[in-house]
């Protein structure tokens, strides 16, 4: 199967892993941590053709689904939000139903952050939300759009010029949403690293070199680098699947 998926380390083991062995790999702790997820090629291109789907396979898809439905809440800054055209972050019923067997919501929350909040309340992500999404954004943006975003989701100022990434984590956590994904874009994992809030990095390595032209998976002013240790290799069909979590 071409998305079987079995552990090199710790511990290796040839027997595929089955969704909720994965979910066990991936399960959050109990402190609040924001975990960012990424697909990466060998020679560090984050995206194919302009799409990070062009690196992903079905292994990494897959992970991606388990990364959601531990989440409480997925965070994307607005631009990835429009490339990537996000629909609506919605959960099959045996997913749910793992989820409230465990306590957490039905859905995960998906909070948007945006600094002039360009962004269309008509798209999916936000019209068919199964539950109310949060958007940050700042003082810059336009009032008529403050309006505009409040008929779909939570409006949360948070900073002047620009989102204040700590400020937009401490209100997720004050709503009692713990366990944070993000999903990128680059941008928003450099100011997530910029501000220390990074916890763990799922990173996807795509067996493919692309040559110059992407971007890498994190952008943004030169911050101070942050040690990581190796939680696990997980592999599939050459497709390497890491967990790296913060150094104490």
């Amino acid at each position: 199967m071409a998305d079987a998926i079995t552990r090199l380390w710790p511990h290796p083991d040839a027997a595929p892993l089955d969704d909720d062995a994965l979910a066990q790999a991936y399960a959050m702790g109990e402190d609040p941590q924001v975990r960012v997820n990424f697909v990466t090629s060998i020679d560090g291109a984050v995206e194919l053709d302009g799409y990070s789907a062009g690196l992903s396979g079905p292994a990494d898809k897959r992970v991606f689904g388990v990364l959601r439905m531990v989440c409480d809440a997925l965070l994307v800054g607005a631009g990835t939000l429009r490339h990537e055209s996000y629909r609506a972050v919605v959960l099959s019923e045996e997913r749910r139903n793992w989820r409230l067997a465990r306590g957490l919501s039905a859905y995960p929350i998906l909070a948007v952050v945006t600094r002039r909040l360009e962004l269309d309340p008509a798209q999916g992500a936000f019209a068919d939300a199964p539950v109310r999404p949060v958007v940050f954004t700042s003082a810059e943006a336009p009032p008529e759009r403050r309006a505009a975003m409040a008929e779909v989701a939570d409006v949360v100022v948070a900073g002047d010029r620009g989102v204040d990434l700590a400020a937009a984590v401490a209100e997720l956590r004050r709503r009692g949403l713990r366990g944070i994904l993000s999903e990128g874009g680059p941008h928003l994992l450099g100011g997530l690293t910029a501000a220390d809030l990074v916890d763990e990095v799922c990173l996807t390595v795509s067996p493919l070199v692309t040559g110059p032209g992407a971007g890498r998976i994190t952008a943004g002013p030169p911050s101070p680098p942050r040690a990581m240790s190796l939680r696990h290799v997980l592999s599939a069909e050459g497709t390497l699947l890491l967990r790296y979590v913060r150094s104490r």
